[in-house]
């Protein structure tokens, strides 16, 4: 390993959840029985992916691990909190996504996980209905309990380092605000004042993440660090922020193949998504206003990749202004599909002399065996760049997520484009491994 200047993963690494659902409980399970040496973190970049450091005779492709200091997966303790008391044993048999053999032998650990009672509003899932939550406290006082979690959980587990993630569900949309969002003195007023419209639960765990040295990962679409007060709190504590929404099927599917659309100069009319599925995410996303939210999320990813201004010929057509191709995203509620989702995408392309082209996308994925791996990845790496004096939005962590953040209030578009984010991920590793961040992005 090169000399570098990050501070080296010692001890141990708290990651508590927000939410001990199917994403949670298959992401803690498959860490404990890696460990265990009884399954395979497949898909997880931070454990399996070489990259190349060094240039002509000098380069090298090694592991992320031999290049950066990576905490390890030994040192890993989970702690979360949910609005249903079960722990994350019970949690993880319920959401049927894991055979039970491939539980049993690390249910004494999952046993011993047990909920902290969830800061929550019901106004903004309406869908969930648990009674392990915090009750009538005003959005500051969340704050200072949550604060009081993350303090007590370090103490009693003996935790050098916290993550805090959010895998948790989709709350409603929250408009940006500029006289509550914008600057953190006003976040802090609203949240004082207890302004339930514009301040969501998940913004408390966000303010208390980054208030006690921890940073922050949002996995769910929500109006939560993406505001500019948050990104001025992680200057302020010197904290990583990072999302929002884990990039798991369908985005995936579209940030990997519009590029190959774009770069071949063929034509768009139109990209029809939808998605089926069942389990906790769904049944939340069956509200509209919790919808919305999501949709936002997943329709922003093809509009920086493949874009009418730059091409009008080709992507300058489609929808009724003439403008644009018709880009339309759904998601339904079928519950026998459970964790299994369904990705569907219809895409209508044109080529030479404008002639009508289609391609047909069919992804039967499984929901939280794609999240788990990015789970993991996003924490060792949030992690890693605390300790290397990295703070507020972590764009080289945008390979990871649906809507990578970026600061709009400067007319910064997000790199939505998989190859791209994937280039950004390879140069921060190389920077912070002490090598030089040698690959450009076009």
């Amino acid at each position: 390993m090169k000399q570098t200047t990050v501070a080296p993963a010692q001890g141990k690494l708290g990651i508590l959840v927000v939410g001990c659902g199917a994403v949670s409980t298959t992401f803690m399970t498959g860490v404990l029985m890696a460990r265990k040496g009884l399954a395979k973190p497949v898909g997880s970049m931070t454990q399996y992916d070489k990259m190349r450091v060094g240039r002509g005779a000098d380069a090298k492709y090694l592991h992320y691990a031999d290049i950066v200091p990576l905490a390890k997966l030994d040192d890993i303790v989970f702690g979360c909190w949910d609005v249903y008391p079960q722990n994350a044993y019970q949690a993880a048999m319920y959401a049927e996504v894991l055979k039970e053999k491939d539980i049993n032998p690390v249910r004494e650990e999952l046993e011993q996980i047990v909920p902290m009672p969830a800061a929550f509003d019901k106004n903004y899932a309406k869908r969930l209905d648990g009674d392990n939550v915090k009750a009538s406290l005003t959005r500051w006082e969340m704050v200072e309990a949550l604060r009081k979690d993350i303090r007590d959980f370090k103490a009693q587990k003996g935790c050098e380092r916290v993550v805090v993630l959010w895998a948790a569900s989709t709350e409603i949309y929250v408009p940006i605000n500029e006289q509550v969002h914008y600057q953190l003195a006003d976040l802090e007023n609203a949240m004082k004042a207890d302004d339930r419209e514009h301040i969501a639960p998940s913004m408390c765990y966000a303010y208390a993440a980054l208030s006690e040295g921890a940073p922050f990962i949002m996995g769910a679409p929500n109006t939560t660090v993406d505001i500019p007060a948050m990104w001025q709190l992680a200057e302020k504590t010197k904290m990583p922020i990072a999302g929002k929404d884990f990039k798991t099927g369908q985005t995936l599917v579209k940030s990997g193949f519009a590029p190959i659309i774009g770069t071949r100069c063929l034509g768009l009319s139109g990209w029809f998504s939808t998605n089926i599925l069942g389990n906790r995410d769904g049944l939340v996303l069956d509200e509209p206003a919790n919808f919305r939210t999501k949709e936002v999320s997943k329709l922003s990813t093809l509009e920086t990749i493949l874009k009418p201004d730059v091409q009008p010929d080709l992507y300058g057509h489609g929808n009724d202004e003439d403008t644009q191709y018709y880009h339309k995203v759904r998601i339904n509620y079928y519950p026998p599909r459970n964790d299994n989702k369904e990705g569907w995408d219809n895409i209508d392309i044109f080529g030479w002399m404008g002639y009508p082209m289609q391609i047909k996308i069919n992804f039967l994925c499984r929901d939280s065996i794609l999240a788990a791996p990015l789970c993991l990845d996003l924490c060792l790496l949030s992690d890693l760049a605390a300790r290397a004096g990295r703070f507020g939005i972590q764009r080289f962590l945008s390979f990871f997520l649906k809507s990578p953040m970026h600061d709009y209030t400067q007319g910064e578009e997000a790199v939505n484009n998989l190859y791209q984010q994937y280039t950004m991920l390879k140069n921060a590793i190389r920077e912070m491994g002490g090598y030089e961040p040698d690959e450009e992005i076009d």
